[in-house]
C-alpha cells in the first residue's frame, strides 16, 4: 500500500495540471504521463490500479483505523478521488490498459458488504461522503448499486424493530432468544456462492419463524439464506464458568453438535454438518487451533486431518465474560481476485449483449462496421473488436439476429 499512499500524494501534486483553468477541459498531460505511470508501473497487472485503490479506501473506512481524525479521513478520500480520476483520464486516452470503472465497483462492493454486514465501518458518514464523491465524478447509474446497500442496511433495522414486536417473534421465539436479519437485495450486493449446511433443528425453526413473519409483510418474495455470512452469539456453560462465544454461523453448527455428544470424528461432524470440506478444516481449525480453543483435537497440531477427533474443552477459561472466535481467514488468493475479475467481466458481456439488442432493435438492419462503430460509441469500457463479434455471434445462436442471406456483412434484427 505504501506506493499507493505514494502516488496518491504525488498526483495530488499534479492535478492542477489536468485541467485548464477557464474550462475545466483536460490539459495536454506532457509531463504528468511521463511522471506518474513510472509509479503505477509498480503495481502489475490491468485491473491492479482499480483493486489497490479499492482495498486502499477499504483499510481507511474499515474499523480500527486508529489515529485518523475525520478531517484526515476526508483529505485522503479526496486524494484517492484525484488518484481515480487520474486513472480515468489515462484510461480516456489509452495511456495505460486499466479496465476501467466497473472493475473497482466490483472490490469496493465487495469490501463494502463485509463491512456494513459485520459493522466494521469508521463511520457511516464517511462511507456515505465517499459514495456522494464517487456519484459526482462517475454519476448516478455508477452509485446505484452502492447506494441501494445502504438503503437495505437501513430498510433492514426497520423490519428487525417490527419483527421484534410481532406476534410471530413474541409467541413463537423461546425466551432469550434474538434474532437479527440483514434481508439484501440480489442485485445491489455482491454475488456469494452458495454454501449449503445441514442447521441444527432450533435454527431452522427460528428461520422458519422470521419467514413466517416477513413473508406475512412482503408476499410474492423470495427468502434465500446465505449461511456463509451468518453468526450467533452462544451461552456455553464450561466447567470454570459460563461465557458467551461470538461465532460464525459455521462454527455454531459444529459447537451444537457438542450438545449432544461426548467426543466427534472429522468425518462425523462432516457427516453431521454438511459443510464443504475446506470450510470445514477451517471451522475446526479456529475452535481447536486457534488462541480460544473451545475444542480440543487430537492428535494435536495445526492442521486438520481425516482421522482427527475433537472433544469439548472442559478446562476452557478466560478472563472476558463475551469472547470472539475468529475464523481462519482465507487470504484474498489470485484464484479469488480473478472470480471478481471474472464477475465483472460477465457483466460486461450482458451489457454488450443488451447494447447490441438496443440498437438493433431501433435500426432493424445494420451492417457489421456501422453496428462496431455505434457500440464503441455507446459502451462505457475499453472491449476489443474481436469480442464484441464474439457476442453478435452469440446473439446470432439465440436468434436474437441474423445474417443478411444476400450480404453476410449486414445483421437483421429478429423480433
Amino acid at each position: 500500500m505504501a506506493t499507493l499512499v505514494e502516488t496518491c500524494e504525488l498526483t495530488s501534486k499534479v492535478n492542477l495540471l489536468l485541467q485548464d483553468v477557464g474550462s475545466g477541459e483536460p490539459a495536454p498531460l506532457g509531463g504528468v504521463t511521463k511522471l506518474v505511470p513510472v509509479k503505477m508501473e509498480q503495481w502489475g497487472g490491468k485491473n491492479r490500479p482499480a483493486e489497490l485503490i479499492a482495498k486502499f479506501l477499504d483499510e481507511k473506512l474499515r474499523a480500527g483505523n486508529k489515529g485518523t481524525s475525520e478531517e484526515e479521513l476526508e483529505g485522503t478520500l479526496d486524494k484517492v478521488l484525484v488518484l481515480f480520476r487520474f486513472i480515468q483520464l489515462f484510461l480516456k486516452f489509452h495511456l495505460l490498459g486499466i479496465k476501467g470503472k466497473d472493475v473497482f465497483e466490483a472490490f469496493y462492493k465487495k469490501d463494502l458488504a463485509k463491512r456494513l454486514l459485520l459493522g466494521k465501518s469508521a463511520s457511516i458518514d464517511a462511507e456515505k461522503s465517499m459514495i456522494s464523491k464517487l456519484k459526482t465524478e462517475c454519476g448516478s447509474q455508477f452509485t446505484n448499486k452502492l447506494e441501494g446497500m445502504f438503503k437495505d442496511i437501513e430498510l433492514s433495522k426497520e423490519i428487525n424493530e417490527s419483527f421484534k414486536q410481532s406476534s410471530q417473534a413474541r409467541m413463537k421465539l423461546p425466551s432469550g432468544i434474538e434474532l437479527s436479519v440483514h434481508v439484501l437485495t440480489t442485485g445491489y450486493w455482491p454475488t456469494y456462492p452458495p454454501m449449503d449446511m445441514q442447521l441444527p433443528h432450533e435454527l431452522n425453526v427460528y428461520q422458519d419463524i422470521f419467514k413466517e413473519f416477513y413473508l406475512s409483510k412482503y408476499s410474492g418474495r423470495r427468502l434465500m439464506w446465505q449461511n456463509s455470512l451468518g453468526h450467533c452469539v452462544l451461552k456455553v456453560e464450561f466447567p470454570k464458568g459460563r461465557k458467551e462465544l461470538a461465532v460464525s454461523l459455521f462454527q455454531t453448527v459444529v459447537l451444537m453438535l457438542f450438545n449432544d455428544a461426548q467426543k466427534l470424528s472429522f468425518q462425523d461432524i462432516k457427516d453431521s454438518t454438511g459443510i464443504e470440506d475446506k470450510e470445514l478444516r477451517r471451522t475446526l481449525q479456529s475452535l481447536a487451533c486457534g488462541k480460544v480453543r473451545v475444542l480440543q483435537k487430537f492428535p494435536k497440531g495445526r492442521e486438520v486431518g481425516d482421522i482427527d477427533s475433537f472433544v469439548f474443552n472442559e478446562d476452557f477459561s478466560a478472563p472476558l465474560y463475551r469472547i470472539k472466535v475468529n475464523a481462519i481467514q482465507m487470504k484474498e488468493t489470485v484464484e479469488e481476485n480473478t472470480n471478481t475479475t471474472e464477475r465483472v467481466f460477465q457483466d460486461r458481456q450482458y451489457q454488450v449483449d443488451a447494447a447490441i439488442v438496443r440498437i438493433m432493435k431501433t435500426r432493424k438492419v445494420l451492417s457489421h462496421t456501422l453496428l462496431i462503430t455505434e457500440l464503441f460509441q455507446q459502451l462505457k469500457f475499453p472491449i476489443k473488436p474481436a469480442d464484441l463479434k464474439k457476442r453478435i455471434e452469440s446473439l446470432i445462436d439465440r436468434e436474437y439476429l441474423e445474417r443478411d442471406k444476400s450480404n453476410p456483412q449486414i445483421y437483421n434484427y429478429l423480433a
